[in-house]
């Protein structure tokens, strides 16, 4: 089995006793409740978007930042200028808690803030989609490789219900192909292969250029320095997501203003 279905194997088991039925009355519900567009934060004018990472591991690269507290690493990347925040919800790989989902938007609602958050964790029901809006998300992510087009298509309707953005994530052009067929407006490319998880932004170079320039791209894992960046946008990304080199760097501001001014480099 590799990593990426171990993963997903967990996961069904993890959400067996929280799965019902959901229904269309209660995303309404959600939908109706203000909060800011993820899309329309990554669509910067003159510079590259960066999506900002809380994460304390994960399985390729080991303990990252174990102790990070969320709110607090939330406040750097809010300090930082980051354009939207990506908080892992994931506890047994990734080390983190919906609970972080939570504390983070609350700390952004308090400071009265538009920054738009992503729940990324593994989604196989709209009980999770439920569950992100309530904790104050405005984006879900659906991995294409995971899950079947049957899967997709429930977990996707019940974001647009709730009024969540979706970011698919894709690692082969037949997965941008299947993207696209759910008519995806973000998609980003993986540049960490999680069955083996060997990263190489080789997958950014030849995926992105396959999405359509009126879809938000982006390039996700592997961001580590300016040079990253600048190779991440030459292929037409319109923002990264960036988690360990951020999570691990002395001045978060100093990386991401790099990444904002990046096409000066390209």
């Amino acid at each position: 089995m590799d990593k990426l279905a171990e993963i997903m194997a967990h996961k069904r088991g993890e959400i067996a006793n929280r799965v019902r039925p959901v229904r269309d009355s209660e995303l309404e519900r959600l939908g109706r409740v203000a909060r800011p567009s993820f899309a329309a934060h990554l669509k910067r004018e003159g510079g590259l978007g960066v999506i900002a990472e809380i994460k304390r591991k994960s399985p390729s690269a080991g303990q990252i930042k174990d102790l990070a507290d969320a709110v607090e690493q939330a406040r750097e990347y809010y300090n930082a200028g980051a354009d939207c925040l990506s908080v892992l919800t994931d506890e047994k790989y990734f080390g983190g808690t919906l609970k972080d989902l939570w504390e983070v938007t609350d700390f952004i609602a308090d400071m009265r803030r538009d920054l738009p958050c992503l729940r990324k964790d593994f989604m196989v029901h709209p009980v999770q989609v439920v569950e992100a809006a309530e904790a104050g998300a405005s984006c879900i992510l659906i991995i294409v490789r995971a899950l079947t087009d049957d899967e997709i298509k429930p977990l996707h309707e019940a974001a647009l219900m709730a009024g969540l953005d979706v970011l698919f994530e894709v690692h082969a052009e037949n997965e941008v192909e299947r993207a696209l067929q759910h008519d995806a407006q973000i998609i980003g490319v993986n540049n960490r292969d999680l069955a083996k998880f060997r990263t190489d932004l080789e997958f950014s170079e030849r995926l992105i250029p396959m999405i359509p320039a009126d879809r938000i791209r982006v390039s996700e894992s592997g961001i580590f320095n300016p040079e990253d960046a600048a190779r991440a946008r030459a292929t037409g990304a319109d923002a990264v997501l960036v988690g360990q080199s951020l999570m691990q760097a002395d001045d978060p501001e100093e990386l991401i203003e790099a990444f904002h001014q990046i096409d000066e480099y390209v």
